[in-house]
């Protein structure tokens, strides 16, 4: 198929929408550099008619909930416009926290201890006795994530909070270690890269506002068997959830070199402090190329 015309999704109505607009510029750019003759629309309902656009492919440039967990790839998909990244199942099942982790364990991938917290009485101390984090299972970009040393130290009215908004919580065992995130393109792992953050971890100022000062190692400093070891398992996850082009594998690598994933992401950012691109052109491969390469990449009936 010669690609001529793209329709560009940014923006959207989750969360993450400020993150999805950065990430949808810095495509823009890339798209007309490129030469293709770019459409951008910010879409807001799953009626959407993308259509009318008389588009070759659509580059989703959306993250979180209505971007990323299956429900624009499935309009996509009704509509048979071509899109970018993953496709409907994978993309709903790496989304849901719990899901995605249930397919690791199936799979021998090494993931912390989980439960899913529907009221304050079900947080449990057999998660973790000391550090555990509790997230929404279908968040991305740290929104709504929470720390705590010990169940002693809990926000009630804090959880309660994100439990009216959330309705369910994951509980999950802290790993103490190094937070190393590696890139798949296609069916390679590409590269892995070292977050060093300012803050108390690498929550949402920290991955999107320069202020934060977080650090980038490239390639993630690990000893080089342990690095491979990071890429032979990001890439084992993005196949096990039948992911297709771009994925980013979050993990905690401990000091006696234990390698746990936290979740694959089927939506990377793509803003300039975004890690893929980062780690692309580490390996050589421009952000214009690394869009380029997505672009070719589209395709339906996934």
């Amino acid at each position: 198929m010669r690609i001529k015309k793209i329709l560009l999704l940014s923006g959207g109505p989750s969360r993450e929408r400020k993150v999805s607009i950065l990430s949808g510029k810095a495509v823009y750019q890339a798209l007309k550099q490129l030469k293709y003759n770019v459409v951008r629309v910010d879409p807001s309902s799953k009626y959407s008619n993308f259509i009318k656009y008389n588009c070759d492919i659509a580059f989703n440039a959306l993250h979180g909930q209505f971007g990323e967990d299956g429900i624009i790839q499935s309009i996509l998909e009704k509509q048979k416009i071509p899109y970018t990244h993953s496709g409907v199942k994978s993309s709903a099942t790496a989304m849901d926290k719990v899901k995605s982790k249930k397919k690791f364990i199936i799979n021998n991938i090494k993931t912390p201890k989980f439960k899913i917290i529907k009221k304050l009485s079900d947080l449990n101390n057999k998660i973790s006795r000391n550090k555990f984090v509790l997230k929404p299972i279908n968040e991305g970009s740290s929104v709504g994530v929470l720390i705590y040393k010990n169940i002693k130290d809990i926000d009630q009215s804090k959880i309660k909070d994100s439990l009216n908004k959330y309705k369910q919580l994951l509980q999950e065992e802290f790993i103490e270690g190094k937070e190393v995130q590696a890139a798949v393109m296609g069916n390679k792992a590409i590269g892995a890269i070292e977050i060093r953050p300012n803050r108390k971890f690498y929550d949402y100022n920290a991955k999107y506002s320069l202020k934060a000062k977080t650090k980038h190692i490239m390639p993630a400093a690990v000893e080089k068997k342990t690095y491979q070891k990071v890429l032979q398992i990001a890439l084992k996850a993005h196949q096990c959830l039948k992911c297709k082009g771009i994925t980013r594998s979050d993990f905690r690598v401990t000091k006696d070199n234990k390698i746990f994933i936290l979740e694959t992401n089927t939506q990377p950012g793509m803003t300039n402090l975004s890690l893929v691109p980062e780690i692309a052109e580490y390996k050589g491969i421009s952000f214009k190329q690394l869009v380029k390469w997505i672009v070719l990449d589209a395709s339906l009936n996934r």
